[in-house]
C-alpha cells in the first residue's frame, strides 16, 4: 500500500476490492430532487453576475493572472482568478474547483494554458469568499445549515459553480458550447451536483470526488471534514441524512449526460474510496476512469500517476 496503515487507525481501503467497488451503487433520491434543483438553476441563472477582473501584473507558465470577483445567489460575493493565455487565441473556457482545504492561487500545471480561460472560483465562506456567519474551516464550513435540507450550505457552493459559468459567458461570450469543469475532493461532488443540470457545460473531470453515497459515507470512518457530519448525525440522524439526501454526488451522478472522466482512489483516508466509485458507477454517459492509488495522502507512484492523469486529461479536453 502507498502508506503504512498503521498511519491511521482504521483501514482506508475499508476492506474493498477494486472489484466490490465497481458494485457500490447510489441511494434513493427524495420525490422532489429534481424540481428542487432544477428550480435552484432556474434561479441561479437569473442572477446578473457583474463579473469584475483586476490585472495582478503577474505572468507565469503562460498565463496572465487576474483577481475576479461575482455576484452569486443570496447576495454572496465570489472572489477567485481568471486566467489567460500571455499569447494565443482563447478558444475553451474551463471552470475549476478546489479542496474543503479552499485555494490560494491558480493551478498552473494544468495543459491548457495555451488556448484556455482558466476561472478558479472560491466557493461562498472559503479562502477569497468570505460570506457572514460562515466558517472557512471545513469542518464547520460542512455544518453550516445542516439542519435546513433546502438551505444546506452546499447548495449555494452549487449555485457559485453555475454562476461561475454565467461569469465566463459573459466576459467571453464566444465560448458558449465550448466549456469544461474540474473539480478535486470538495468541488469534486460539489461539481458533479452542478454538472447534472447546466447544460452550458460539455465535459467534465473529477478527482477524488466528496459527497458520494451519503448514508454509506456516513458509516465509513475518516480523517476529513465528513467526520463532524458523522459526529452531529449521532445526535440528529434523520436530520442529517434527509438534508444529505438532496447533496449525494452519486445521485446527481446518474442525471449527468455529458462526457465525464473521473479519478477515484482505492486508498484515502478523507474521502472513502466506496463513495468515489459510487459516483463513476452511477453514470450513465460516455465515462473514462483513472484509478488512483492512493487519495489525499502522499505514495510512492504519486509523481508518474499525475503526469499519466495530465496526459489523459489533455487528450480527453482536446476536442473541447
Amino acid at each position: 500500500m502507498p502508506v503504512n496503515r498503521s498511519d491511521y487507525n482504521f483501514d482506508p481501503t475499508y476492506g474493498y476490492t477494486l472489484k466490490e467497488l465497481f458494485r457500490v451503487k447510489q441511494t434513493a433520491e427524495p420525490s422532489d430532487y429534481e424540481s428542487f434543483w432544477r428550480h435552484r438553476l432556474s434561479e441561479a441563472l437569473s442572477i446578473a453576475p457583474h463579473p469584475e477582473i483586476i490585472d495582478t501584473g503577474i505572468t507565469r507558465d503562460n498565463l496572465r493572472v487576474f483577481t475576479l470577483y461575482y455576484r452569486s445567489t443570496n447576495q454572496a460575493r465570489i472572489g477567485g482568478w481568471l486566467c489567460l493565455p500571455a499569447s494565443g487565441e482563447v478558444k475553451r473556457g474551463f471552470i475549476i474547483g478546489h479542496g474543503y482545504g479552499g485555494r490560494e492561487e491558480p493551478d498552473f500545471h494544468l495543459p491548457f494554458n495555451h488556448d484556455s480561460a482558466l476561472l478558479f472560483l472560491c466557493c461562498r465562506g472559503i479562502s477569497k469568499s468570505p460570506y457572514p456567519s460562515v466558517s472557512s474551516q471545513p469542518h464547520w464550513h460542512v455544518l453550516h445549515d445542516i439542519d435546513k435540507p433546502k438551505h444546506y450550505i452546499l447548495r449555494g457552493c452549487v449555485e457559485d459553480t453555475w454562476i461561475a459559468v454565467s461569469s465566463l459567458l459573459r466576459l467571453f461570450p464566444h465560448l458558449s458550447g465550448h466549456i469544461g469543469l474540474l473539480g478535486i475532493s470538495f468541488s469534486g461532488g460539489i461539481g458533479a451536483m452542478a454538472l447534472a443540470w447546466d447544460k452550458r457545460i460539455q465535459k467534465a473531470h473529477f478527482n477524488v470526488p466528496s459527497f458520494g453515497n451519503n448514508p454509506l459515507r456516513m458509516a465509513l470512518k475518516t480523517t476529513g471534514s465528513a467526520a463532524s457530519v458523522q459526529l452531529y448525525c449521532k445526535r440528529h440522524p434523520e436530520i442529517v441524512l434527509n438534508t444529505l439526501s438532496y447533496y449525494d454526488a452519486a445521485i446527481a451522478a446518474k442525471y449527468i449526460d455529458v462526457p465525464t472522466h473521473i479519478a477515484a482512489a482505492k486508498y484515502d483516508p478523507v474521502v472513502a474510496p466506496p463513495g468515489q466509485f459510487a459516483i463513476y458507477n452511477a453514470l450513465n454517459t460516455s465515462k473514462t476512469l483513472y484509478v488512483l492509488e492512493a487519495g489525499h495522502t502522499e505514495y510512492q507512484n504519486q509523481s508518474l500517476e499525475s503526469e499519466e492523469l495530465l496526459e489523459e486529461l489533455s487528450e480527453f479536453f482536446a476536442d473541447l
